[in-house]
């Protein structure tokens, strides 16, 4: 799949901790950790489970950087 998108963060399912309605999903991206919060549903979608190669895709209107 091509996206407009060029943020892409490709890493592994370190974790993935359900809620009631959402879902934390942490990746490791080369040894740093990224944490999305999607739904539940999104996870069954896919089928999430730690140890799967996915993409982090980074969408958004400014990039704070800090020192």
């Amino acid at each position: 799949m091509e996206l407009s998108a060029r943020n892409q963060l490709h890493g592994t399912v370190k974790r993935v901790q359900r809620g009631a309605v959402v879902a934390e999903v942490t990746i490791d991206v080369g040894g740093q950790e990224i944490t999305s919060v999607i739904t539940n549903g999104s996870v069954d979608r896919l089928k999430l489970a730690p140890g799967d190669r996915v993409v982090a895709i980074v969408k958004a209107t400014e990039v704070m950087i800090g020192k």
